[in-house]
C-alpha cells in the first residue's frame, strides 16, 4: 500500500475525532473519504498532510513513518475548500509559488506553470487576477498549484463544496479525468454521497470519528455493511418496528431500510404484479426529476421514496396508490441483510 493508517486516535480535549482508523490505499487511486459533518473525515486529511498529529497511531507514505516530518516536507499537494488563492497575485503567479518557495530556476518555474495552464485548461488567463475568475476556473488554479512541485500525494477537502451546482457536476468529471492523466495518489474530503460514487475508485465512509465501511462505490452502495452506511447512501426511509406485512425477518431484527428501487409505485386501477401483497398509501409530494418522478408517499406513519417514470399515467398529490416493497434492509446488532418480499420467494405474482 503506498498510503497506510494504523490504529490513528485524535483528540481534541474530551472530544475524540479519530477512533483507531486504519486502512490503506494503493498507488494511484482516486479515494474519497465520505461522512456526515462531524464524522472525522477531514482530521484524518489533516493529520496524513501533517496539518494535525495524531495522539498514536502511524502513518505511512510510501512505505516511510511520517508521523515527525512536518507538513512542508512531506511532498503533498493540498486543494482547499475556499481555493485559498492568493488574492494579488495572477494565475500564473499563484501556481508558481510552491515552485519558487523551492527556489526552482526561472526557466523550470515557466516551463512548468505553461505545462500546468494547458492541463488544466487555462491557457490565455496566465495574467488574470482570482477576482476576474469563476469559481471552476478558480479550483483548476488551486489544482495546478498543489500539482506543481510534483507532490507524491493529493488532497482534497470538499475541493467542490464553494462551487454552483451545475459547475459541480463539471468539475467532477474533470477532477477524475485530471487525476487519471497525471497518475497521483489522491484522497478527496466530501459529505456529498453522489460526488463519492461518481468520482472515486473507493469509498471510505466514516461516522462519529470510526470507520463504518470500505469498499468501491458500486460495493458501498448494493452491499452496506451497517445500518448507518445504508441510510446514508441512497434515499432511504428508515422502519424502526421490525414488521412489515407479507416478509419475514430474523428475530433480532431491530429496524428495516427501504431505497426508493426497492418500492414500486401504481395507480389504483393499473394491472399490477403481486396485487395481493400490494399496500395502500397516499401521495404526499411530487417531485420532477428529468425522466422520473421521485414520489413521497404516506402509509400511516411511515413515508416511502420511490420512483416513477414520467411516461407512465401521471399521478397526483392525496392520490391514493399501491405501493408494493420488492425488498428491504434488515439491520440487527450483528450486521445487516437484504430481505426479500416473501411474495417474491412464493411466485405468486397474479394479476389484477
Amino acid at each position: 500500500m503506498y498510503v497506510e493508517l494504523e490504529n490513528i486516535n485524535k483528540h481534541f480535549g474530551d472530544f475524540q475525532a479519530a477512533k483507531d482508523i486504519s486502512f490503506g490505499i494503493e498507488k494511484g487511486k482516486l479515494i474519497a473519504l465520505l461522512g456526515p459533518s462531524g464524522s472525522g473525515k477531514t482530521t484524518i486529511l489533516r493529520m496524513i498532510a501533517g496539518l494535525e498529529t495524531p495522539d498514536s497511531g502511524n502513518i505511512k507514505i510510501d512505505g516511510k513513518i511520517v508521523n515527525q516530518i512536518s507538513a512542508g516536507r512531506r511532498k503533498i499537494g493540498f486543494v482547499f475548500q475556499n481555493y485559498a488563492l492568493f488574492r494579488y497575485m495572477t494565475v500564473f503567479e499563484n501556481i508558481a509559488f510552491g515552485l519558487k518557495v523551492e527556489k526552482k530556476s526561472k526557466k523550470e518555474i515557466k516551463e512548468r506553470v505553461t505545462e500546468l495552464i494547458e492541463l488544466v485548461g487555462l491557457k490565455g488567463m496566465e495574467n488574470r487576477y482570482p477576482n476576474q475568475l469563476s469559481g471552476g476556473q478558480k479550483q483548476r488554479v488551486a489544482f495546478a498549484r498543489a500539482l506543481a512541485p510534483n507532490p507524491q500525494l493529493l488532497l482534497l477537502d470538499e475541493p467542490f463544496a464553494a462551487i454552483d451546482a451545475k459547475v459541480r457536476l463539471e468539475l467532477r468529471t474533470w477532477l477524475r479525468e485530471m487525476i487519471d492523466r497525471v497518475g497521483i495518489t489522491s484522497i478527496f474530503v466530501t459529505h456529498d454521497q453522489d460526488e463519492a460514487i461518481e468520482v472515486a475508485d473507493e469509498i471510505i465512509v466514516t461516522n462519529k470519528g470510526r470507520i463504518e465501511q470500505i469498499g468501491s462505490p458500486e460495493e458501498i452502495y448494493r452491499n452496506p455493511k451497517t445500518a448507518f452506511v445504508a441510510q446514508f447512501i441512497g434515499q432511504t426511509a428508515v422502519i424502526l418496528e421490525k414488521k412489515l406485512e407479507t416478509f419475514t425477518f430474523p428475530e433480532d431484527t431491530k429496524g428495516i431500510i427501504i431505497r426508493p428501487e426497492f418500492v414500486s409505485v401504481t395507480k389504483k386501477d393499473e394491472p399490477m404484479r403481486y396485487a395481493a401483497s400490494a399496500l395502500r398509501g397516499t401521495v404526499e409530494n411530487i417531485k420532477f426529476c428529468g425522466n422520473n418522478l421521485e414520489l413521497k408517499v404516506r402509509r400511516g406513519s411511515h413515508v416511502f421514496t420511490a420512483y416513477r417514470h414520467l411516461e407512465d399515467a401521471p399521478v397526483k398529490k392525496g392520490e391514493e396508490v399501491n405501493l408494493f416493497i420488492y425488498r428491504v434492509f434488515a439491520y440487527r446488532d450483528g450486521g445487516i441483510s437484504l430481505v426479500e418480499n416473501d411474495t417474491l420467494r412464493a411466485g405468486d405474482s397474479f394479476i389484477i
